[in-house]
């Protein structure tokens, strides 16, 4: 009789490991992940593309504003959304948290980023180093503050300055245009060495292409310590329950600012950012390895070994 329940409790214990690598619920199959358009969230979100295509998974891209996609989340529209800055983007996703209606990764995807007004080096050798600085130098600026698309949280931290003559920016006007329309801009502004105030952030080959100086002095209105910030996985609130490995995964992700620079980087002189994501993954294998450690495929089969196939 023992021998029969041990055997009967060996049984059960390969059952439920089995059960614990089987394919996940068919509804995670195809998976909707939201991007906004800025070039480290294509670049990351094309990396997640590559690898959850090479286990099997189906992605579809929702491109809209952080607005857009984080209503897309609670409405159950889209998923997974790799590009929450913090915290730039709070005030927007915060009535989504309160609801409940979205989740955010326990850890995130990058630890080293910043988000803060910028000037050309050069500018700020000429004296505007700080926030209180900007006023100053009005005429030549122009009376302008260059911001990125409708709607974001960075324009939305600038326009309150501007109401609230916060710094003596009242007089001020915010140019919100789209990131690369804003860093066209910017560099015709270099071109004629003439001062011009952006917003700057890290990850992003701005920092390799010209000398920026990031203004500090904010009084926290890009965060504390000047803009320092992270960025994380937003998902569905019941995403982890329903599909656990492509969460795992997910939650795997974790980046350096130089690694999205170097992802980053062609897809701005016009590469096709899936090329990019791809060609990446397959010159860092270490990386890829540890970024699918106890991931499967979508039907339970060894995803590093599904992986490196795909990416041949």
């Amino acid at each position: 009789m023992k021998r029969l329940t041990a055997f009967a409790g060996c049984c059960l214990f390969a059952l439920s490991t089995t059960a614990a690598f089987a394919a996940e619920d068919a509804s995670c199959q195809k998976i909707r992940v939201g991007v906004v358009g800025w070039t480290d969230v294509v670049a990351t979100t094309a990396v997640a593309n590559e690898l959850l295509g090479s286990l099997g998974y189906q992605t579809t891209q929702t491109q809209a504003s952080q607005q857009i996609i984080f209503a897309g989340i609670q409405k159950k529209q889209i998923d997974v959304f790799l590009g929450y800055w913090k915290p730039i983007m709070d005030d927007n996703i915060k009535p989504f948290l309160a609801s409940k209606s979205v989740k955010v990764a326990a850890e995130p995807s990058l630890n080293d980023a910043i988000a803060v007004l910028a000037v050309p080096t050069y500018t700020a050798e000429q004296g505007l180093r700080t926030f209180a600085d900007i006023a100053k130098f009005k005429d030549q600026l122009d009376g302008k503050i260059y911001g990125i698309e409708s709607g974001s949280g960075a324009n939305t931290a600038i326009q309150k300055m501007i109401d609230t003559n916060q710094f003596g920016l009242g007089g001020f006007k915010l140019i919100e245009s789209s990131e690369a329309a804003m860093l066209t801009a910017v560099k015709r502004a270099v071109k004629n060495n003439k001062p011009v105030v952006f917003f700057g952030w890290k990850p992003h080959p701005m920092n390799i292409q010209m000398p920026i100086t990031y203004l500090t002095g904010s009084e926290d209105v890009f965060g504390p310590n000047d803009g320092a910030a992270t960025v994380s996985t937003v998902t569905a609130p019941d995403f982890a329950q329903r599909c656990p490995n492509a969460d795992r995964l997910l939650a795997n992700l974790r980046f350096t600012s130089d690694q999205e620079a170097q992802l980053m980087q062609p897809i701005m002189d016009r590469e096709d950012p899936a090329k990019v994501a791809r060609q990446w993954l397959k010159a860092n294998p270490e990386v890829v390895k540890g970024w699918l450690a106890g991931v499967t495929t979508f039907d339970g089969k060894n995803g590093v070994e599904s992986a490196f196939a795909s990416l041949k």
